[in-house]
């Protein structure tokens, strides 16, 4: 383990060269210690090992080590220059160096000189184009090697860069402890950490590159692992919480007042939560399925069954429409049952909330729903043991953990209806137990989806035109609230709902968007779920929560601007009802990236099919479409590339935190200290 007063952590301005302003660059790029600097790798590297002319090849990039064979030739075309200068190679093949407006270098191409060139080779005319150079043959960081190409911002060059890691490298790479023990090292065949330190920024070859990434990239993910997995295991062990004795008739009696079967995977996920339940260790479970798969039930039988052993509940929701038909729902299954259930968000007013506030206090109100509201200091609870958090990605870590914080180790159940890759579950929710519910209640239809052109949008609106007569209702949906200077092609939603409206005329059209007031939202969804509006022109504040049966028809403009996580539960807004619906995407699409999406929408309505698609396309950074989903950033693991190494480095975790050895013996005594260094463990 690091020492505490390790050099490592030390300012980089212990480095020769580094001074105030670089040492502001170097800040720019999150870099303040030298081991941060260290620890900043490379994003790709470029081949500048010297290459025989015969196996030159036209457009090709390639290094070359050649000497000046001839007298340089400046020309000028107005302010912009073209210095040609001769080269004989090391082989004696003849070839023409080419600079663009670099002027300057003319002076320094001495007859004689010797030099490393990288650039692209026109084998027409025997000239490489020069975006690199060396003037000496002697291998360093730049030239004559595999180099290392890294992100740097402002005045630090990357080769300037270079010579910094090179420095800190020869003066520091010893000073990195062996955190992994033998035992995994042997196994996963992984070179030393120092070694692959030197190795990532310093490569030789090609195998260098592999070996030392892999090495890194597992202790990355296997220090993330070991941190969920410890945590999961303390979690189990160390911390009782409520046991909530169910009775069998309870459950039977909340079952008889369901007005459907529940489906075979809603039976298995309502026996995981019980059984859970039932047991003084305090639960931890993601509870994840697609659109209309029934979660919200499994939720409402484990607030009932906190109920039934006189606890308390708390359901806390992103959004006031989604917490708003949630309270609905609640108080239609659980009041008959003998519950009081409370609903407290943003707009609920000074008298409201106090009655709430005491109501939760003293016992009296059992359930409550809300939004971060819930969240407030002045909310406390009688006997609070079961915590969820539905959509549970929209919130922070610190959030969910100040809202676990105010029963005594509660029962946590999350919900999310966007269905997540296995492998950002591993990443995301690696310390909890899943239940996944891929299975849809009988009688849903599938929903009919249509990729067209905005310029079909006139046969959009015909068909749209006659869905309504029939008495249904309607979604269209745009990305922007208003107009754009910025985004000058995307449809915003208040210019769209007066052109729907125009183009819809005898049909009712309202207009919802996140702006509006949550009173002036509240009353257009009342008016659409009641069928005095037709169609509701919104934004992407309808994707969470919003039901309304009679829904059978959406178009969505701009589609290709949307992920396919959002596209799917816009989508899944229609479809709830007894009648066939459609989803119209309109969209020219016009890169690769937005028509794989269109495709994959029209091709499945598979939500974890789309959701495993929408990962491999647009990466993990914005999966949700939003940076505060709790997903770690890691330094040089990626968790689709390296997806093998993720499930090794938790298996490995897993087991290891499992064994009583691993907190006894020596060899594990870094990672026990790094633990507690990440204040997962007390001194256990």
């Amino acid at each position: 383990m690091f020492e505490t007063e390790s050099v490592l952590f030390k300012s980089v301005t212990l480095l020769p060269g580094v001074g105030p302003s670089r040492e502001r660059d170097l800040a720019r790029l999150g870099i303040f210690t030298l081991y941060e600097l260290l620890m900043y790798f490379p994003f790709r590297y470029e081949d500048r090992t010297h290459r025989a002319p015969i196996l030159l090849q036209d457009g090709e990039r390639l290094t070359l080590r050649a000497k000046v064979s001839g007298t340089p030739v400046l020309r000028y075309k107005g302010r912009k220059s073209t210095l040609s200068v001769p080269f004989l190679t090391e082989e004696s093949f003849p070839i023409t160096a080419v600079w663009f407006n670099q002027s300057f270098l003319k002076e320094q191409m001495l007859l004689g000189r010797s030099a490393y060139l990288t650039g692209k080779y026109d084998g027409k005319r025997r000239t490489l184009t020069v975006s690199h150079y060396e003037l000496h043959v002697e291998e360093t960081v730049h030239a004559g090697r595999m180099v290392p190409i890294y992100e740097v911002k402002g005045d630090l060059t990357p080769k300037v860069f270079r010579a910094l890691i090179s420095a800190a490298l020869k003066k520091y790479v010893h000073e990195f402890p062996e955190l992994l023990p033998a035992r995994i090292t042997a196994r996963f065949k992984l070179i030393p950490f120092q070694e692959a330190l030197q190795a990532v920024h310093l490569p030789k070859s090609e195998q260098d590159i592999h070996q030392s990434r892999r090495r890194l990239i597992f202790e990355e993910f296997f220090l993330f692992q070991l941190r969920l997995q410890a945590f999961r295991l303390l979690h189990r062990t160390e911390q009782p919480g409520v046991a909530h004795p169910v009775r069998g008739q309870d459950l039977e009696q909340f079952l008889r007042l369901l007005p459907f079967e529940l489906t075979g995977a809603q039976k298995k996920a309502a026996r995981e939560v019980i059984t859970e339940m039932r047991s003084p260790t305090p639960m931890n479970r993601l509870l994840q399925g697609d659109v209309g798969s029934g979660k919200t039930v499994i939720a409402f039988l484990a607030i009932y069954a906190a109920y039934c052993s006189q606890h308390q509940s708390a359901l806390l929701v992103p959004t006031e429409i989604l917490a708003e038909q949630h309270a609905a729902a609640a108080k239609n299954m659980l009041k008959p049952l003998g519950m009081e259930i409370a609903l407290l968000t943003g707009s609920s007013t000074a008298k409201e909330r106090d009655k709430i506030f005491s109501g939760l206090e003293e016992g009296t109100i059992h359930a409550v729903i809300g939004t971060h509201a819930l969240l407030e200091k002045g909310v406390s609870f009688h006997a609070l043991s079961l915590v969820i958090t539905d959509e549970q990605h929209r919130f922070g870590v610190s959030q969910r953990g100040l809202f676990r914080q105010k029963g005594y180790h509660p029962d946590v159940l999350f919900l999310s209806a966007t269905p997540i890759p296995r492998t950002l579950a591993m990443t995301l929710f690696g310390d909890m137990d899943v239940t996944v519910m891929d299975e849809l209640p009988a009688g849903r239809k599938p929903i009919e989806t249509v990729w067209l052109s905005p310029d079909q949008e006139v046969q959009v609106i015909e068909e749209l035109r006659r869905e309504l007569a029939k008495g249904r209702q309607a979604y269209v949906v745009a990305p922007l609230i208003e107009e754009s200077d910025k985004l000058e092609d995307v449809t915003d939603a208040e210019s769209l709902a007066v052109r729907i409206s125009d183009l819809l005329a005898g049909f009712r059209v309202g207009l919802m968007h996140g702006r509006l007031r949550s009173q002036d939202k509240e009353e257009l969804m009342r008016q659409f779920s009641s069928g005095e509006l037709q169609a509701l022109v919104a934004t992407t504040v309808i994707e969470v929560g919003v039901d309304v049966p009679n829904a059978t028809f959406m178009v969505i403009y701009n589609a290709d601007r949307f992920g396919l996580a959002q596209l799917h539960q816009l989508r899944g807004r229609v479809g709830r009802g007894q009648h066939a619906s459609k989803c119209f995407l309109l969209a020219y699409a016009k890169t690769d990236s937005g028509r794989e999406r269109m495709k994959a929408m029209v091709s499945s309505q598979n939500g974890f099919v789309l959701a495993e698609k929408d990962l491999e396309l647009r990466g993990p950074g914005e999966f949700f479409g939003l940076k505060q989903s709790g997903l770690p950033e890691f330094k040089i693991g990626n968790i689709v590339e390296d997806a093998a190494i993720m499930r090794a480095a938790r298996q490995t975790a897993a087991s290891l935190v499992s064994e009583d050895d691993f907190w006894l013996l020596p060899e594990y005594r870094s990672l026990v200290d790094y633990l507690r260094s990440q204040q997962v463990l007390s001194q256990r």
